[in-house]
């Protein structure tokens, strides 16, 4: 399948060629695939494995053609590729001072590919194959899933080639996350197409409310995928941050970053809102905004 996506950077029409993509296909879209081998793939123990691999020193001969083959602009962070210890070590490179300024209102968590919904009550047209998704599922707290029935939902998908830290959206004073346990599907449209539900809710994730003072709770949820060996914490909960100031960061694979807010808090932008209704992901860089204060 082609995945399209909006550059918004000048509104042009991109399709994305995952890593892995046939064996994507196999294991999502082929009976035997998926009966047979995706139980054992979404387990935690092969992400594990997988994560140890890029982490010995040994990994390093992977990064020169996975930077050449995804076309990574490596200008913008602070090593270049013979610096880097391990292929993880490259995988979760921090970036120069400046090389994503901050813009004004809510902003982009990360680098990636952005769905956005007014109410999370779309994403039953948007995701119409498979199970209903119910945020009592996903969030597994029917205080949480009561407080934001109504909320606005951003998904922000990271692919591999992306810059895998992710940042705060808004000012505010972040809680300790809470872990919950789960498998590791992919993250890709390729999986997401069919098992939007199952990829969602049953993946390992993290959820943090960052408090804020002017536009109530925002929830913001990293969520694990295949051949992601952990979610890693970088902030001190309890403690105010600045909208920008760097979260945490995953380790390989692609991952996604959810948030959730109530819709009278924040406008989400038009063109996101028009892309999304098209069925189109809009490919977005951290600290650039997608919402307006209301």
């Amino acid at each position: 399948m082609d995945i399209k996506f909006i550059n918004r950077s000048d509104n042009s029409i991109e399709i994305e060629r995952p890593p892995g993509e046939k064996l994507l296909n196999f294991l999502y879209h082929n009976l035997i695939g998926e009966k047979l081998f995706l139980p054992i793939a979404k387990q935690k123990f092969i992400s594990e494995l997988y994560g140890k691999r890029m982490d010995n020193p040994s990994s390093k001969k992977r990064i020169e053609p996975f930077v050449k083959s995804l076309k990574i602009d490596m200008s913008e962070a602070q090593k270049q590729m013979g610096e880097f210890e391990t292929f993880n070590d490259f995988f979760y490179r921090k970036l120069k001072p400046g090389a994503r300024p901050i813009e004004e209102g809510l902003v982009s968590p990360g680098d990636g590919r952005l769905l956005a919904f007014e109410n999370i009550s779309e994403l039953s047209t948007f995701f119409v194959k498979g199970k209903k998704f119910t945020l009592k599922e996903f969030l597994r707290n029917d205080t949480l899933a009561e407080e934001h029935a109504n909320s606005s939902m951003v998904i922000l998908r990271l692919a591999p080639n992306d810059y895998h830290r992710y940042h705060f959206p808004y000012d505010g004073v972040p809680t300790q996350a809470e872990e919950i346990k789960g498998v590791y599907y992919s993250v890709s449209p390729i999986s997401v197409k069919e098992k939007f539900t199952e990829v969602f809710n049953e993946n390992k994730k993290e959820i943090c409310k960052l408090k804020t003072t002017d536009r109530g709770e925002i929830l913001i949820i990293p969520v694990g995928a295949t051949m992601v060996g952990s979610l890693n914490s970088t902030f001190e909960a309890d403690t105010s941050v600045k909208k920008g100031e760097e979260m945490g960061y995953f380790a390989f694979g692609g991952s996604t970053v959810v948030l959730l807010f109530n819709s009278k808090s924040f406008e989400l932008d038009k063109d996101l809102i028009e892309n999304t209704k098209n069925k189109l992901e809009t490919y977005v860089k951290m600290g650039e905004k997608i919402g307006s204060p209301i």
